[in-house]
């Protein structure tokens, strides 16, 4: 049997579909590329926000004409999703064969192997569950996610990650550097550690700062980044580490969220707006070329105008150089939604989500518009699935950049130098190669501005 999987939401759902494949490979289940080669088709989901499940509900009624076509066809859903609704979706979409959540991956290979024509529902937490010995089956390239951190500990009341991904788990740091030369023997010279609060890991007197020291010293690696981090722990020992480790990559998203601190009191994010931004600062300040970026919920219970034009003023105060920004969106099981109203209305919440993404947009054209004329470093990460001739890469402080590739071949580190931006990309022309890469087979070409280039949502 053949499995295709269609991965949503943020990177470590990402590395969960690796893991998924991983286990399935693993089991004798093959792989689909296409959705008329598949047996089984999984979604694995997102449950963050509203947008995100409906966009799901949307591809599973779209998937209906596949089942009357392929009787034998199985659809699954996984993931934050699945266990947000559990028995609540087969209600909804009586045609699904099987739901599972984050914390039962190992059980699918059971559960397509042995299913009998009934939906089974598998989403108990396991706290347990570290996926140890499980292998993900990555495409080949440049980059890999590594999961260093399942869970979350910290319960802002706007979010259900820690009542659909369940409470912080650190993976053992000899795991973590065992899968970083797993991937680096396989050609991978770019890692992105990945964790709800990932900075807040820790293995016994192993910090986070110390586990990006020894991974720093990897054979292979070129470039080590992490996402996402929060503000609360954000170390001196951590900004050092940043600032003077180069294989650290120079950027840091850290969320915000408001520069309200009675909304950051209501949303339960454990930081003022000035503690925040004592860290920027010290970023900065240590690390003059660092890039920050955010993300940013406007419209959440009680915001008031006041309360939005210090965001506002936040976002024009610290320059991101780029931003997810969203509208607030009421998620069932969360805190807010349990015990807080949803108390601005719609048009209020779309008017202030306008007017700070132009503001973003401006400001991160301007950031990416100053490096014309410069040169820059860029390690090479594969080719525009649109024109193969333009390689594309990302700066050490994560810009993504095409050029015509020339000489230029993945894992290489190359000086290119600028001659166009956009607020999302950098453009220029093949100078140099600095340092040659290992050049692993790149099975999937990068669509500019999507894999690689964040973008300001309009959610």
């Amino acid at each position: 049997m053949k499995i295709l999987i269609e991965t949503y939401g943020c990177q470590m759902n990402t590395a969960d579909s690796e893991l998924i494949q991983g286990i399935l490979s693993a089991a004798g289940y093959g792989v689909a590329h296409t959705l008329d080669e598949a047996d089984v088709i999984i979604l694995n989901t997102c449950a963050v926000r509203e947008k995100a499940e409906a966009r799901i509900l949307g591809r599973l009624t779209n998937m209906l004409p596949l089942k009357r076509i392929k009787p034998g066809l199985l659809i699954g859903v996984v993931g934050c999703m699945a266990k947000h609704l559990g028995q609540k979706l087969i209600e909804q979409v009586p045609y699904v064969d099987f739901v599972a959540g984050p914390d039962q991956y190992r059980a699918l290979p059971e559960m397509i192997g042995k299913h009998h024509g009934h939906a089974e529902v598998r989403t108990e937490f396991d706290r347990s569950e570290l996926y140890s010995g499980c292998s993900p089956k990555r495409p080949k390239g440049v980059t890999a996610w590594i999961s260093i951190q399942r869970g979350c500990n910290y319960v802002c009341t706007y979010c259900i990650v820690p009542f659909t991904r369940g409470a912080e788990r650190n993976i053992p740091a000899c795991d973590i550097l065992a899968e970083v030369k797993r991937v680096a023997a396989d050609g991978c010279s770019v890692v992105t550690l990945l964790g709800q609060t990932v900075n807040s890991y820790r293995d016994g007197d192993i910090t986070f700062a110390k586990l990006l020291k020894l991974v720093a010293q990897v054979d292979g690696i070129e470039q080590i980044r992490f996402t996402s981090p929060h503000p609360c722990g954000f170390s001196d020992e951590l900004i050092e580490v940043i600032a003077t480790e180069p294989k650290v990559a120079k950027f840091v998203h850290l969320p915000l969220q408001s520069a309200s601190d009675d909304q950051l009191a209501l949303m339960r994010r454990r930081y003022t707006y000035e503690e925040y931004l004592t860290i920027v600062k010290k970023l900065r300040t240590q690390c003059p070329e660092i890039a920050i970026s955010t993300d940013i919920i406007v419209g959440f219970c009680s915001e008031s105008e006041a309360d939005y034009e210090k965001t506002k003023r936040a976002l024009m105060e610290n320059r991101y150089a780029f931003a997810f920004l969203f509208a607030y969106s009421e998620r069932s099981l969360s805190i807010a939604a349990r015990s807080m109203k949803d108390d601005v209305p719609r048009e209020v919440k779309q008017r202030r989500l306008a007017e700070i993404i132009d503001i973003q947009q401006k400001i991160s054209k301007e950031i990416y518009q100053s490096r014309i004329g410069q040169k820059v470093a860029v390690i090479v990460e594969g080719f525009s699935r649109r024109d193969p001739g333009q390689a594309v890469g990302n700066t050490r402080d994560f810009k993504t950049t095409i050029f015509p590739r020339g000489e230029a071949e993945p894992g290489d580190w190359v000086e290119v130098e600028i001659e166009d931006a956009t607020s999302q990309t950098l453009k220029g022309r093949f100078v140099r190669i600095l340092s040659k890469g290992r050049h692993p087979v790149v099975e999937e070409q990068i669509d500019v501005g999507i894999s690689l280039g964040p973008t300001v949502s309009e959610e």
